[in-house]
């Protein structure tokens, strides 16, 4: 089992405009979704899709709180959370044919440090029925950057394998826990390391870097150009077809998601590198976010490209 953690969980809306946004008017909307959101909400229902019993977990609280867990029992997704006394967030997503996707984010509200460690003391529990565990999104305020350090401990010490997916300090804190996984992005590389990236070559050298610092699997996204991993078994790129762009928010959730369902059976780096290129390509190719078409991701899995990247950094 895959079990999801989102602690700054939100109640994601979908505003789908059939005309281009005119700033300053009265905007009618031609459709809403809404969805349990936050990152891990849309790992969650990606590996549920890969076939996977997912679990989610993390942190809600109020009605928002209440109507996120009933949107991700509508989804078919089993959930534990931890509830706090707060109102969980709402963020909005605009679809339109002008710009695309233009999201607002609400910050979230205050978790306290007892509402925090009464989680934290029931995580174990939570997870142990899990071969796999996603750490994904940003922090609610309240808590310290070393919350995510702590997940991925309590993770380990359970014996099982755990992927972060956040950035800013409380990546850098939580790869010294030593994670499974990281997906880090050429921004929070250039944070990590305080560079700045000007080269596909620059990705592969700090992704190694990372690789032997003590982080397993090291996953860098390179948007149409596909996604980088560089791990044991070597360092790879996996270059995708050409598809047709939807809507590109929880494209990166939904590569975790699938690394995730990789970790689970086993796959090793090539495959899994294919197969999570191949969902989140799909992905893409989805108005909703945090969905696929599995019909999709079969069709351009065997056209995904993997390369192996020789010690240069170019392409052997």
């Amino acid at each position: 089992m895959i079990t999801t953690v989102t602690l700054n969980a939100s109640v994601d809306k979908a505003y789908h405009m059939t005309g281009a946004i005119e700033n300053g008017t009265v905007m009618r909307v031609a459709r809403v979704c809404n969805t349990a959101g936050g990152k891990g909400l849309n790992v969650a229902r990606v590996a549920k899709a890969c076939g996977s019993d997912v679990q989610a977990t993390g942190l809600v609280g109020g009605f928002n709180g209440r109507y996120l867990e009933s949107l991700a029992q509508a989804d078919g997704i089993t959930s534990n959370f931890g509830h706090i006394a707060g109102e969980t967030r709402s963020c909005i997503n605009v679809l339109d044919p002008k710009y695309r996707s233009t999201e607002y984010l609400e910050p979230g509200t205050r978790v306290s440090s007892e509402e925090l460690d009464a989680y934290l003391d029931e995580f174990p529990s939570i997870i142990t029925d899990s071969d796999v565990v996603t750490l994904s999104g940003s922090l609610p305020a309240g808590v310290g950057a070393d919350t995510y350090q702590r997940l991925v401990r309590l993770v380990k010490d359970a014996g099982k394998q755990v992927i972060l997916d956040t950035s800013g300090e409380a990546l850098r804190l939580g790869i010294e826990a030593g994670p499974t996984m990281i997906k880090p992005n050429r921004d929070e590389i250039e944070a990590l390391f305080g560079i700045t990236v000007t080269s596909r070559d620059d990705v592969v050298s700090y992704a190694r870097r990372l690789h032997e610092g003590g982080v397993a699997n090291v996953v860098v996204s390179l948007g149409g150009e596909g996604a980088l991993l560089s791990c044991d078994e070597g360092t790879y790129q996996a270059i995708p077809p050409e598809v047709k762009v939807e809507n590109t928010v929880g494209c990166g959730d939904s590569m975790v998601a699938a690394f995730a369902v990789a970790l689970e059976r086993g796959m090793g780096a090539r495959e899994a590198l294919s197969y999570a290129v191949a969902v989140g390509s799909a992905a893409a190719m989805s108005p909703n976010t945090g969905d696929y078409d599995p019909s999709d991701r079969d069709d351009i899995l065997p056209k995904v490209e993997v390369r192996t990247i020789g010690e240069g950094g170019h392409g052997a």
